[in-house]
């Protein structure tokens, strides 16, 4: 019976051990843990040197994961699995997220840097009170355009796309709320709206685009558009002004009928492991010399105040970025459409998608 004990004794021991070897490999890992946090953002959307300041201030390790539309991003946090303590969605999805409970409320006081920011894009309608979101990014949709082989068109209308001269000229970014929506401002009709005889409408409006239409595509739009493959995109603004800094000929401009205003925020999902770590890491990037940094290697507006007091003029006295008040005025923030509404516009876009084959 002792050496049955003793053996027990021995096997608990050995598991005990082992459970705590595998739990430190995990948080050693990027498995989670109070040494790690992990990222989960958008591609090619931070300077990796900040990734580096920020281990080596605070001694958490990040792993960084990237995503290339809302709808990936949501899904993978849907299914669990990876404890992503921090994410970066658009507005419409946070306002989602938040009405799913995928999401934790912040904690302020853990965020003192919240001060640099600009109230103009607090207390907003898809986060009121910013419970659970901390602005990251802003921007506006438009057209770049290379100005070497366009020289006739200023692209002041959305209906500009539609010239015959620019056959198997135009790319479009892959998004569904971005290029329906760019079609119902060409009617004259919200980006928001939940007319589905107005989404027809704009779907067959789409439909007649088709013989311009290069290509739907991703992040390599810049490359693209950069090397003079095309010399038209419908882009976020961001990356419009990550092409125009490589080649010089290119110009950006949102159309008088209006478009998006859009926000990336920085949330902290319900899968977190390092809730502690996450405030830490938002903090971080809400330093006014590291949001000037990221804002300055992006390419996109910045939503800090003291980040962008410190800014190049050439940068900050860029009103095609930093547009004033009579252009905002003009743009809709995307809403939360519900589910029904925005598998929909999804459909629509899909099916557009599938005729142009």
């Amino acid at each position: 019976m002792k050496r049955l004990t003793t053996a027990f004794i021995v096997v608990v021991v050995a598991s005990a051990s082992l459970i705590f070897l595998a739990n430190h490999l995990n948080a050693s890992q990027g498995m989670g843990g109070s040494g790690t946090i992990t990222v989960f953002n958008w591609g090619d959307y931070i300077d990796d040197e900040l990734i580096d300041q920020f281990e080596e201030e605070t001694g958490i390790r990040v792993v960084y994961e990237t995503f290339d539309s809302n709808e990936a991003m949501l899904a993978k946090i849907q299914q669990g699995g990876t404890s992503y303590d921090i994410a970066v969605p658009s507005e419409y999805t946070i306002a989602k997220m938040a009405e799913d409970d995928l999401l934790i409320e912040l904690n302020h006081d853990q965020l003192p840097n919240m001060t640099h920011l600009n109230p103009d894009f607090m207390d907003l309608s898809f986060d009121p009170g910013n419970k659970y979101s901390i602005p990251y990014f802003w921007g506006t949709v438009g057209i770049v355009y290379n100005t070497e082989m366009i020289d006739d068109i200023d692209f002041t209308s959305w209906d500009d796309l539609w010239s015959e001269e620019l056959k198997n000229d135009i790319l479009l970014v892959d998004g569904a709320r971005e290029i329906m929506g760019m079609s119902l401002n060409s009617l004259g009709y919200s980006l928001n709206t939940l007319d589905r005889a107005e989404l027809q409408e704009a779907k067959a409006k789409l439909q007649t685009l088709s013989p311009n239409i290069k290509a739907i595509v991703g992040d390599e739009i810049k490359m693209l558009i950069g090397n003079g493959e095309a010399p038209v995109g419908v882009v976020w603004s961001g990356e419009a002004a990550d092409i125009m800094y490589e080649n010089e000929a290119l110009d950006y401009a949102v159309p008088e009928e209006g478009s998006n205003l859009w926000f990336d925020n920085m949330v902290i999902p319900r899968t977190a492991d390092n809730i502690e770590g996450a405030h830490a890491f938002i903090n971080f990037m809400l330093d006014p010399e590291n949001a000037a940094q990221n804002a300055e290697y992006v390419g996109y507006s910045t939503p800090n105040l003291s980040a962008f007091e410190l800014l190049p003029e050439e940068v900050s006295g860029d009103e095609r970025f930093y547009p004033a008040p009579e252009l905002t005025d003009r743009l809709e923030v995307y809403d939360n459409l519900g589910r029904e509404m925005l598998a929909y516009y999804n459909e629509l876009f899909l099916e557009f998608k599938i005729d142009l084959r």
